[in-house]
């Protein structure tokens, strides 16, 4: 493999954590309702799973309310019923034609908690990009033996660590954001 394929994978692995780690980060609420606290949330639809986004018109009226207009009324129960069997903590209102998620402001224990969690999330893909990198560096070491020159391979890997201080940075950028966002009241 040729030195610019190693840099090449190491990058696109490292982008993979950090986007990864922004759709993840991205689902935890913080307070203010985003319809995409709902992506993760599937129901049942003509015997398969599908996104409530798929049978369901979702806007955000306010700050602190997700409205949900089925786009069939049988859904009115399916998408209930997902919602409360979901890690989402949030009890639906259904007026029989919308229905309604009221996001409760977070208590200062539950703030902390969220934190916690998006650290442990950042420090997961932390750990990928270093693993994309720790690969990268094995491959170059056994390119030597096929041939490529020690300086190259030093060139090289003083390139994937270049790499990996960018993505390391986006990932602090993130999360610092998130907390951010999540510690805001």
């Amino acid at each position: 493999m040729e030195v610019k394929e190693y840099l090449d994978n190491a990058g696109d692995s490292m982008q993979l954590a950090v986007d990864y780690l922004d759709e993840t980060l991205s689902r935890i609420r913080a307070g203010k309702a985003s319809a995409k606290l709902l992506d993760g949330i599937r129901v049942e639809y003509y015997g398969s799973l599908a996104p409530i986004s798929n049978v369901a018109n979702i806007s955000v009226p306010d700050a602190r309310t997700i409205a949900i207009t089925p786009w069939e009324k049988a859904m009115f129960k399916e998408i209930e019923k997902a919602i409360i069997n979901s890690e989402l903590g949030i009890t639906p209102e259904n007026n029989g034609e919308v229905i309604r998620l009221g996001i409760p402001p977070l208590t200062e224990d539950r703030r902390k908690a969220l934190v916690k969690q998006c650290k442990a999330e950042a420090e997961n893909a932390k750990v990928s990009v270093r693993n994309a990198r720790r690969e990268a560096i094995d491959g170059l070491k056994k390119e030597i033996k096929n041939g490529l020159s020690e300086d190259v391979e030093k060139d090289a890997e003083a390139s994937v660590q270049k790499i990996h201080d960018k993505y390391m940075k986006k990932i602090d950028d993130i999360f610092a954001d998130k907390e951010k966002e999540i510690l805001t009241v």
